[in-house]
């Protein structure tokens, strides 16, 4: 039987984690990627340059509408595509292709003690003006990863850059 509502009830709380993704943006007339340098009053990383990204929640599993029935478990196609092109849309206010590439993953464990499995993906940028979010940013650049390296980025995001560069150049 199908699940009805989704509960932590029979989770193990030792195999419990925050799912994050990020995506590198990639501006095909340039060869130039985003970066959002995050708000001082962020739990992590204050202030550094990151890339758009977030977590997967539990709306985002709409438990009466699954893309499909796989024998007793329901299936959310595309949760990771969706996510990101969200928070690119809300973080930054632009679009991204639909082809991910992925990069690479990190399991990490935030300053509050939260386990989070990341996994970085690269996308092409597809259209709009970057208008970064209010009260979660305060900049924004586009650069290569020489440039990347010139701002206080997030440990990783200039050799990020750098991938998505070879990946896409």
């Amino acid at each position: 039987m199908p699940a009805s509502k989704i509960s932590l009830d029979n989770a193990k709380p030792d195999k419990l984690f925050y799912f994050v993704a990020n995506v590198v943006v990639y501006r095909e007339s340039d060869g130039r990627c985003l970066v959002l340098k995050r708000n001082d009053t962020e739990k992590v990383h204050p202030g550094k340059y990151a890339v758009p990204g977030g977590k997967l929640e539990w709306k985002d599993l709409d438990i009466g509408h699954p893309t499909r029935l796989n024998g007793d478990v329901l299936d959310f196609e595309h949760a990771v595509e969706d996510l990101l092109k969200r928070e690119v849309r809300e973080e930054a206010g632009i679009e991204i292709k639909d082809e991910l590439v992925y990069i690479n993953s990190v399991a990490y464990v935030r300053p509050d003690e939260t386990p989070v499995i990341l996994v970085k993906f690269a996308a092409k940028y597809s259209a709009g003006e970057v208008v970064v979010e209010q009260g979660s940013f305060t900049d924004f650049a586009w650069v290569d990863s020489a440039e990347a390296k010139s701002l206080p980025c997030i440990q990783g995001i200039p050799e990020e850059i750098a991938r998505t560069r070879e990946i896409f150049g």
